[in-house]
């Protein structure tokens, strides 16, 4: 059985190795996956790196580590500007859609929560960045869901917090051992059970037994230009999840060769089976490539390696964590629909 620190370690570590697998694969269809590397089963590129998927984990880790449980608002917004914001930019410019309409407003004075206010605030930039929350918090989701909560009201509105809440507090349910089953109940329990997230996401793991396909078909809004919609790319990334059963190598290359957002497609889903397996289920050559930060995309967290925010993250490490009760998860059938919400 895993300790507390090799699941940190796991969960973080699995992040980083998710999204630089992920990254080559961003934005593209399975049938592109398919056609240019035929089914992706390792690194694609000679020299792997992350995106700002890591580079926010460890951003969201630091914080975390500073300020703990009690973390507010203010604290997150301070540190936007102290490490990102008033800085020079990298060469990726601040990351996505909504981080760059968060600092926009950052910089033009506003603050939290109207910093959120941008048309983007559903993206899945909270959950990319939402893991060490559920390593702080193990065993503990609603907790881990707050403090996502916190962090995500600078940068996020509505489904886009609630993306990050879902694997805020999934992370944390893992952490303390519970099965897959349990992991989806903890995620669910946190957001509105009309939400677009808890649909998306039920739908996700029912279709799961029937393979990757199913699982994108369930969920992918067909059509839309934009990959990064937190309910869909955490939808996916649960559903390779339950795929896999929360086999580490299965989740994050089944999350990988869906396509869409891979890069945090394949960091939530490796987040996840990291932190339900330990760090000794992620094969050695994947993480041995996974090196301190490059602050390609956030230059104030270059040198920092996901190892270093783990182990901060659990410095205090409880031994008395349990798991959350697997009965509690009950998948409610949409009769008007045919479908699971």
């Amino acid at each position: 059985m895993p300790s507390i620190r090799e699941r940190a370690r796991g969960a973080l570590l699995g992040l980083a190795v998710g999204d630089a697998l992920g990254a080559p694969a961003e934005n593209m269809k399975p049938s592109e996956i398919r056609a240019r590397w035929g089914r992706i089963t390792g690194y694609v590129k000679d020299v792997p790196a992350g995106t700002d998927d890591t580079e926010y984990a460890i951003f969201s880790g630091l914080l975390l580590a500073r300020h703990g449980s009690a973390l507010t608002p203010a604290h997150v917004e301070a540190a936007w500007h102290e490490w990102i914001a008033d800085r020079a930019e990298g060469p990726f410019r601040g990351a996505g859609f909504s981080e760059r309409g968060t600092l926009e407003n950052l910089r033009r004075g506003l603050a939290a929560p109207i910093s959120a206010q941008h048309r983007h605030a559903w993206s899945d930039g909270l959950a990319m960045r939402a893991a060490p929350f559920g390593v702080f918090a193990a065993g503990r989701p609603a907790e881990a869901a707050r403090l996502a909560a916190i962090d995500g009201s600078v940068s996020h509105e509505g489904e886009g917090i609630y993306g990050g809440q879902a694997v805020a507090a999934g992370v944390a349910a893992a952490m303390a051992g519970a099965a897959p089953i349990a992991v989806v109940a903890s995620a669910l329990a946190v957001v509105p059970d009309d939400s677009w997230t808890a649909r998306s996401l039920r739908r996700a793991v029912t279709a799961a037994h029937r393979g990757e396909r199913a699982v994108r078909s369930a969920v992918v809004i067909g059509g839309y230009p934009w990959t990064d919609l937190a309910p869909e790319a955490v939808a996916l990334a649960y559903g390779a999840y339950a795929a896999a059963d929360g086999d580490f190598r299965d989740a994050v290359l089944t999350a990988v060769n869906m396509g869409r957002d891979a890069d945090t497609t394949a960091a939530v889903a490796g987040a996840l089976a990291g932190a339900t397996q330990g760090v000794a289920a992620i094969p050695a050559d994947w993480a041995a490539a996974i090196t301190p930060a490059r602050g390609s995309c956030l230059p104030a967290m270059a040198g920092h390696h996901v190892l270093e925010v783990a182990d901060l993250l659990t410095e205090d490490e409880e031994t008395s964590v349990r798991p959350p009760d697997p009965t509690s998860f009950t998948l409610a059938p949409d009769t008007e629909a045919g479908v699971v919400r």
